[in-house]
């Protein structure tokens, strides 16, 4: 079984999508499922789905430990054409997950009782984000 999730962003931050990948595996069985991110400028997360103040602490945390190409720490950057965050986009998607296993038992993903699944976006702008789901 495959298919893609498709999600509009509208800038920074933590999309979740679990309900759509419940939804998917409803009914499948005993299995693997695997998430991956069609591009290069987002992750993928497995996070703390009840206190939105974990999922801000996280940005928060993200923004300071890869900050905009017009700060000055970020005066290093030769790939800036495309946006003060579009190279940044890429250093956080390189240091993040942009691909997640999860097991599934009885149609139902083996995810904690707190978990839930992400589409960490690092863009600015508006983006149309593809995430392909395989379950064997």
């Amino acid at each position: 079984m495959r298919t893609i999730f498709t999600m509009a962003t509208d800038g920074p931050g933590l999309y979740e999508f679990t309900a759509e990948v419940r939804r998917f595996t409803r009914g499948a069985g005993d299995g693997l499922l695997t998430l991956f991110v069609r591009h290069t400028s987002c992750s993928l997360l497995i996070q703390e789905n009840a206190d939105p103040s974990a999922r801000a602490d996280l940005e928060t945390w993200l923004g300071r430990f890869v900050p905009s190409a017009d700060d000055p720490a970020m005066s290093w950057l030769t790939h800036v054409l495309e946006g003060a965050d579009d190279m940044p986009a890429h250093l956080k998607a390189a240091v993040l997950p942009v691909s997640l296993s999860i097991p599934v038992a009885d149609g139902t993903p083996l995810l904690g009782t707190w978990q839930g699944i992400y589409l960490w976006e690092h863009r600015r702008r508006p983006h149309r984000r593809e995430v392909a789901a395989h379950f064997a």
